[in-house]
């Protein structure tokens, strides 16, 4: 028994070591960059990964910049599969954090879907080179997010009768809730409604807890 569990915790290792960092399948944008990339020369190919690093950095592209880097052999609509492609290479690898993706790692990964070994290192420089922390913040101040709560205040009512709702002397709580956006919202919660969702809080947080214990989830050094 004890053999299994550690054939099947070896087997886990070897699943995060060697996983690509896309996750289990390889987004179709990047699957269809790949053909191009054969075409393509080192210099042209460089013009592209500034034109999307400058993108990053939150710069506007100059006008029909895609136009002006396609030639005989990559006509334009080439030009913007490749571009499309690495910009969404691009963006899963620095979503990921340098403790989770090694450079070894990655460079094995971008060789498993085919990238020219010439223009790899160009993109690994841009993961781990110097503007890695700026295209993070910027990445981080650009993201979409929601609102957050701010305030939330609370009372229980007792309606001794109600004759539309047939209901009388029914606890119910009366929630108000501020947000970032400044949006207030009040609404009414029955007492068992409250209850459905103590517990259902307090069993996603207890899932939470015993995924985060497995191995498969935890940063390897």
């Amino acid at each position: 028994m004890a053999g299994r569990e550690r054939s099947t915790s070896a087997v886990v290792d070897t699943f995060v070591e060697n996983s690509l960092f896309f996750g289990p399948r390889v987004p179709e944008e990047v699957k269809r960059m790949i053909p191009h990339l054969k075409h393509m020369e080192k210099l042209q190919f460089r013009k592209v990964l500034q034109v999307i690093v400058a993108s990053l950095e939150g710069l506007e592209p100059e006008e029909n910049i895609i136009a002006s880097l396609s030639t005989g052999k990559l006509p334009e609509d080439s030009i913007s599969a490749v571009f499309s492609g690495l910009y969404t290479l691009l963006t899963s690898a620095l979503r990921l954090p340098l403790k989770s993706l090694k450079a070894e790692q990655f460079k094995a990964n971008l060789t498993e879907i085919r990238i020219p070994p010439e223009f790899i290192p160009d993109i690994s420089s841009v993961v781990f080179g110097e503007k890695r922390q700026q295209l993070e913040k910027r990445a981080l101040e650009n993201r979409c997010r929601l609102p957050k709560l701010d305030a939330l205040r609370w009372r229980v009512d007792v309606a001794i009768s109600t004759s539309a709702l047939n209901r009388s002397l029914e606890p119910s709580i009366m929630m108000e809730t501020k947000l970032s956006n400044g949006e207030t919202h009040t609404f009414e919660v029955p007492v068992t409604k409250f209850h459905q969702l103590r517990y259902n809080v307090a069993y996603v947080l207890k899932e939470m807890e015993d995924v985060e214990k497995k191995n498969i989830l935890k940063i390897q050094d």
